[in-house]
């Protein structure tokens, strides 16, 4: 079994050890000992173990994850030295391969993107290159996919934002129901069940198209058409686009 280190105890790698430890997980996890207070609670709590410096990650370890700011991985990599024999997993947003390959030029590089649903094992694992042992590591956190051109994992992380943006789309339409005089609870519960509804409906039914499903809801004179026909009219989806459009770029220019 691999051991693993954690380069950068951070809020996301947190809840990767969590959902490794509850996906049963076993082996040894060292820690970098940065973020003290959240490292000793991981060591006390999940059996993992802080190291006194970053170099002895790496040392105890043969899966490396990699989950600082992009603004500190030079730092990083001025202090540890990761040879052949380890594999270097990156959660770090918009550095290419052949960035990471400049800070650490002997170890084998997986990019490898997530959300925090990782700590429930229900998140999307999204790698690039396709690597067998970082398949088997990571696949109990959800679902996972591996892409086979670095370019579909920048449009990849474009999805990664957008999980991001639905909580305060999801906010909004929660706070309508709020201002009609429902409790706060329910108002959340009828938002979260409707959208957990369509979500199952769609996964029974993998090989029809997602417009397909709305029409056999929204037919003709049905209030659901009149309010699909309101959105659309008003290319309530025009924003989201936009958005789409931008974190792409940006993406595109960290290369």
């Amino acid at each position: 079994m691999h051991s693993i280190g954690i380069l950068g105890v951070g809020e996301l790698t947190e809840k990767v050890v969590r959902g490794l430890r509850r996906g049963g997980y076993i082996g040894a996890i060292h820690l970098s000992p940065r973020n003290e207070r959240r490292a000793l609670a991981l060591q006390e709590q999940f059996d993992c173990q802080v190291m006194p410096d970053n170099q002895r990650v790496v040392e105890r370890s043969s899966v490396l994850l990699l989950g600082v700011r992009p603004d500190v991985v030079a730092q990083l990599a001025g202090e540890v030295t990761i040879g052949a024999d380890k594999t270097l997993i990156s959660l770090v947003a918009g550095m290419g391969c052949n960035v990471l390959a400049r800070h650490f030029p002997e170890a084998k590089v997986v990019r490898a993107m997530l959300s925090y649903a990782a700590e429930i094992n229900a998140t999307t694992v999204v790698t690039y290159p396709d690597d067998e042992a970082v398949r088997q590591l990571l696949t109990p956190l959800g679902t996972f996919i591996a892409l086979q051109a670095e370019s579909a994992f920048e449009v990849a992380t474009v999805a990664a934002c957008m999980n991001g943006w639905f909580y305060f789309w999801l906010q909004d339409l929660q706070q309508w129901f709020i201002d009609q005089g429902l409790p706060q609870a329910q108002a959340k519960q009828l938002v979260l069940s409707n959208l957990q509804d369509c979500l199952a409906s769609a996964r029974h039914s993998p090989d029809t198209d997602l417009e397909k499903l709305g029409n056999t809801i929204a037919t003709p004179g049905t209030f659901t058409r009149q309010g699909v026909d309101m959105l659309r009219d008003r290319q309530v989806s025009a924003p989201w686009l936009s958005a789409f459009e931008a974190v792409l770029l940006n993406l595109e220019r960290e290369h």
